[in-house]
């Protein structure tokens, strides 16, 4: 169970249980329960808002020219304000650069797998990857996994940071839910990179790819994702707190899996695709 689904459980004025023996029981950090939500100002909401709309059409801008574009729009800011804001809404700006150096060996990278690979049944390819989720104050993250074939989100968690364990936790229950996928695709993050995310794909092995350095569009599949979930339920919602933003978050992945068709999958949804190729 995610760490914030356990922080709605405990409850600060029980009248027989102590929020510390309630923790015990739930296994959850006490640091957990009282971490205040990182708070944002809300100009500079609204400035994430707008990154997020600008990455579809300038996914190629870079910090100094989105700067000069907030800057012309008449926000306060400056390269190291939009640097921080840019990391937050998970921009990766797509650019191509000579190839001066080798990776290092240590730093579990992998080259990229999907290229011309014909995806044909569930559970061939898995992709993931994390987002911010916006909120009338502060936000929080959203990490996912997405069977390539059917689009179905066989595993999903929010929390208020976004550790290596988070995600591997969510991966390794997604696995032993339905399966284990041949393939898991991500970006280079450090979540992915880690070796917590490493050794839990090599205990079940599973082929690891990740996208190349600055090149986004390699995880298209996420990105659509990413992109349905916040113009059809985030800012439409405006969630006030973390709480109605779980809440609503699990309705519309239910709604995304079971209800919503996709004109890509020829109008079935995700979930009935998912298991008609399962079952095949």
């Amino acid at each position: 169970m995610p760490a914030i689904e356990r922080c709605l459980m405990v409850e600060a004025n029980h009248g027989q249980l102590s929020v510390v023996k309630q923790c015990q029981l739930l296994s959850l950090q006490r640091s957990r329960f009282y971490y205040n939500l990182r708070a944002e100002t809300a100009e500079n909401l609204v400035i994430m808002r707008w990154l997020e709309e600008q990455y579809f059409d300038t996914p190629f801008y870079g910090v100094l020219r989105l700067t000069a574009l907030l800057a012309a729009a008449g926000f306060v800011v400056n390269t190291k304000k939009v640097r921080r804001l840019m990391t937050h809404v998970g921009w990766r700006t797509l650019y191509q650069k000579p190839h001066t150096s080798i990776a290092d060996k240590a730093s579990y990278k992998y080259p990229y797998s999907l290229k011309g690979l014909a995806v044909t049944h569930s559970n061939q390819v898995w992709v993931v990857d994390i987002t911010y989720l916006p909120m009338a104050k502060g936000f929080l993250y959203l990490y996912a996994v997405i069977d390539v074939y059917s689009r179905f989100v066989v595993g999903c968690g929010i929390s208020n940071s976004m550790t290596a364990e988070w995600c591997s936790a969510i991966t390794k229950e997604a696995i032993e839910r339905h399966g284990k996928p041949g393939i898991i695709n991500s970006d280079q993050g450090s979540q992915f990179t880690s070796e917590a995310h490493v050794k839990l794909l090599k205990i079940y092995e599973i082929k690891i790819s990740m996208d190349g350095k600055g090149r986004a569009i390699d995880n298209i599949f996420i990105e659509r994702f990413w992109r349905s979930i916040k113009y059809e339920d985030i800012y439409l919602k405006a969630y006030e707190n973390g709480v109605t933003l779980y809440h609503g978050v699990s309705k519309y992945m239910q709604f995304y899996n079971t209800k919503r068709l996709h004109q890509s999958l020829e109008y079935k949804t995700p979930e009935a695709l998912y298991y008609a190729a399962a079952a095949a």
